[in-house]
């Protein structure tokens, strides 16, 4: 379902069973962006038919906050140039590799490329395995890049998180909000499923200069800064215990 939370923001809730996370739609002046591609043709279409409805123009950038399945097997199915991060791009090529069978996607988990949550949602969205396709975005923000969509910017700063390490963050400074994707989540992949401290840390110190006062989160509804970070801090604090 679309939600409004500004004049110039919607979201559109997640589905836990199939792990589909929040994508974002960001309406300017003179073009539109949205946040995150999904994870089928389902998914975006699904989106795209609540855009329609609500008489919202399809987007014209489509911008990644990292690599995971979820996030990004939607991308050859959106309308629009497609941003991510260099990271991003260089794992989605690598991703681009991988064979789409029940006994690949089981051997990729035994050697921890790739893990079981993901394959089980995995496996509830497609049907047909064959169906999924992977590729990289169109362009790459190396470090920072500003996007002007008329009367508010998408301002995008590659750095770490503590959930992967080719998050791509996009600050709107005229919403005061910060889209972060997965990025305050733990790490599944290097980390076990838990935070690292050092990373935590940076993470927060990166936080704290920007100028939001929502965090717009990858499987939540939006979040407010002070709660989220009040969070984050309790987390730093009880892992570097």
């Amino acid at each position: 379902m679309l939600k409004k939370f500004s004049d110039r923001i919607y979201y559109y809730e997640g589905e836990e069973s199939t792990d589909r996370p929040y994508l974002y739609y960001i309406r300017g002046d003179r073009q539109s962006a949205v946040i995150d591609a999904g994870n089928s043709r389902r998914h975006v279409e699904s989106f795209y038919a609540a855009l329609t409805e609500m008489g919202l123009p399809l987007p014209d950038y489509t911008v990644i906050t990292h690599w995971h399945w979820d996030h990004t097997f939607g991308l050859p199915y959106v309308q629009g140039k497609t941003v991510a991060s260099a990271l991003t791009n260089q794992k989605l090529r690598q991703v681009m590799g991988w064979v789409w069978t029940p006994e690949a996607m089981d051997a990729r988990e035994k050697t921890g490329e790739d893990i079981a949550f993901c394959n089980r949602c995995i496996r509830i969205e497609y049907e047909n395995l064959q169906e999924i396709t992977v590729c990289p975005a169109q362009e790459e923000v190396e470090d920072r890049r500003t996007i002007d969509l008329g009367g508010v910017h998408l301002e995008l700063f590659a750095a770490d998180s503590t959930h992967s390490r080719d998050s791509l963050y996009i600050h709107i400074p005229e919403e005061k909000v910060l889209a972060v994707g997965d990025a305050t989540c733990e790490d599944d992949y290097e980390n076990g499923g838990k935070y690292d401290v050092e990373r935590l840390r940076k993470m927060i110190a990166r936080f704290e200069p920007l100028n939001f006062s929502f965090f717009l989160l990858g499987h939540c509804p939006p979040e407010d800064r002070e709660g989220m970070l009040a969070y984050l801090r309790e987390q730093l604090i009880t892992k570097g215990m």
